[in-house]
């Protein structure tokens, strides 16, 4: 019977341990706040590194270009994005005014 209450009380405190460990990482709004802050520090970095795809001249480029074909699927999606004035507006302007 001691043995079975140890057992129990190790499954409830494992039970509280994992649904804390599940709200930190997965449903804490700061989550979404660092995801948002993870892609604005990507979208810098492509930036300085491809500026030359919206016209402005980088002597940064010249070198980057070799990094292209393995972020070939990231630079679509920001290229896209920052073709896309109207959502990137939007998205900065959410990270100011809550």
């Amino acid at each position: 019977m001691d043995v079975d209450k140890r057992i129990d009380a190790y499954l409830d405190a494992l039970e509280e341990w994992l649904h804390g460990l599940y709200h930190g990482m997965i449903e804490h709004p700061s989550v979404e706040k660092i995801e948002k802050e993870a892609e604005d520090t990507a979208d810098v970095f492509m930036f300085a590194c491809f500026a030359d795809a919206f016209g402005i001249p980088s002597p940064v480029s010249y070198y980057t270009a070799e990094l292209l074909p393995y972020l070939t699927d990231e630079f679509t999606q920001w290229e896209r994005r920052m073709w896309d004035r109207q959502s990137l507006l939007e998205r900065k302007g959410q990270q100011y005014h809550f």
